[in-house]
């Protein structure tokens, strides 16, 4: 029942041979040519349905959104725009699609509107690209971990710690919300819940695979992520994707050859494998930008865009160098950026990062050396006492994409930090045991996988990039 799949068709040579193919109807034009898709490919076939042959009930079937199977002969197109077509000798309707109901016509949708029949969006081109983008850069991603020594580590999902210290997890718990225990000071007594303390769904697996890596030598984790941020915008989900590798015996410099290593070689496999997809978007995204005012249009196409980050080798520059352009820079004193740079320590902006790729360096750039008041607990201090070995990966349209450190190897100093802190040791006494029996420098850095997928498909909203997202007050699907 199998048959053939789209993709296998439109690339085989007709020589009258008889097929079988199954796919959902995009359109059916004369009651006579059926353009099919079985998600396989961007492309549709053409199937040739003689009227005449056929039940006049059966072709009423027809219509958009529709499952059906053909069987018929493979044969040279006489039309423009494919290669080959198939003579239908034989339908079958496995599923009707009702033609005034179905959602998904052969038109322009809106992507708000999509966003609201999630479960059929992937039946359109602009979500089945993207889709079958995401499942490459999956493989490449792994393909990438396994090619160069890495293990793949799952780290837990439910976790009694807050990783980034940013507190805006989502609770974990099997106790009645109508009645739930308390302790003598009238707070939910959450030793009576079923992991007998507090937990929630993780915000990073970035703290277990450091205790891996200082046993297996270098790991990664590749899993969902969760963030109880009550944010809407086009950057944010409360659900997403994260890929961490971590590295024992890595310092900042390894870590950072790393990151750049790894997104140029997974950027390369998706416009070596996935060009009929990248040149849609890449046209869809042409036409979208017509209808914008010239100054908000972007300065390259897509697929100029993978290839300058793939291509050109990353700049690697210091927070304070980073402060010192951005503060004489004309956008700063000219009062054109909407968070103003006035001294060391601020926080870079998505704005600012990316006039340093933009227009400043023109390529990508990773920022290290940070200070250590804007960074988290378990990166490693500098002599200066005031800044830690992070780097920020930055790409063009997005800014950061890629956040990471050399870790904090020293246990006196990392007891110190998460005192400054109020983290409590008695939570993480795990974490400074690694610390205690046989400690090593050691890095690692994460990247979000939507933000990945959102820069290699051009999509603007990341809601965009990820089957059924989750976001403030919505979990529909």
């Amino acid at each position: 029942m199998a048959g053939m799949s789209v993709k296998e068709l439109l690339g085989t040579a007709p020589k009258q041979q008889e097929v079988e193919i199954n796919g959902w109807v995009r359109t059916f034009r004369s009651n006579r040519f059926i353009a099919l898709n079985d998600g396989s490919t961007i492309n549709n076939i053409q199937c040739v349905v003689d009227f005449e042959n056929f039940d006049e009930s059966l072709i009423k079937s027809i219509t958009t959104g529709a499952a059906i199977q053909v069987k018929g002969i493979l044969v040279e197109s006489q039309g423009r725009g494919q290669n080959v077509e198939v003579q239908a000798s034989d339908l079958v309707i496995h599923g009707e699609a009702d033609a005034d109901a179905y959602p998904i016509q052969p038109k322009k949708h809106s992507f708000e509107f999509l966003r609201e029949k999630a479960h059929l969006r992937v039946r359109t081109n602009t979500f089945s690209a993207v889709m079958r983008l995401r499942s490459a850069l999956s493989y490449a991603v792994h393909t990438y971990f396994q090619q160069n020594g890495f293990y793949y580590f799952h780290a837990p999902i439910i976790t009694g710690s807050d990783a980034e210290g940013a507190g805006e997890m989502f609770r974990v718990t099997a106790l009645d919300p109508k009645s739930p225990p308390l302790d003598d000071k009238g707070d939910v007594n959450y030793k009576e819940d079923f992991f007998g303390k507090e937990t929630n769904l993780t915000v990073s697996g970035q703290l277990e695979a450091e205790a891996y890596a200082m046993g297996l030598g270098k790991v990664y984790t590749f899993g969902p992520t969760f963030r109880a941020e009550n944010s809407n915008t086009s950057r944010h989900l409360a659900e997403f994707w994260m890929i961490e590798p971590e590295m024992a015996f890595f310092d900042l410099n390894d870590n950072m050859d790393l990151a750049e290593d790894f997104i140029k070689w997974v950027l390369k496999y998706v416009l070596d494998n996935c060009q009929e997809d990248l040149a849609f978007l890449e046209k869809r995204l042409l036409d979208e930008e017509k209808s914008k005012p010239q100054a908000e249009r972007s300065d390259m196409a897509l697929i100029e865009k993978l290839r300058f980050v793939a291509d050109n080798d990353f700049k690697r520059v210091s927070y304070t160098e980073a402060i010192a352009i951005l503060r004489n820079c004309k956008p700063n004193k000219k009062k054109k950026f909407e968070y103003l740079i006035d001294e060391w320590g601020a926080d870079l902006q998505s704005e600012h990062e990316r006039y340093l790729v933009e227009k400043h360096f023109k390529c990508p750039v990773i920022l290290f050396d940070y200070p250590a008041k804007i960074k988290a607990f378990y990166m490693r201090l500098n002599e200066d006492g005031k800044t830690v070995r992070a780097m920020d990966v930055l790409f063009p349209g997005i800014g950061e994409i890629v956040g990471g450190s050399q870790r904090e190897e020293r246990l006196e100093v990392l007891q110190q930090k998460m005192q400054e802190l109020g983290i409590e040791e008695e939570e993480l006494w795990w974490y400074l045991d690694l610390r205690k029996f046989g400690t090593a420098v050691h890095s690692g850095f994460g990247l979000g996988f939507e933000r990945l997928v959102q820069f290699a498909t051009g999509m603007g909203n990341i809601r965009d990039v990820i089957p059924f997202p989750r976001t403030p007050q919505n979990a529909a699907f």
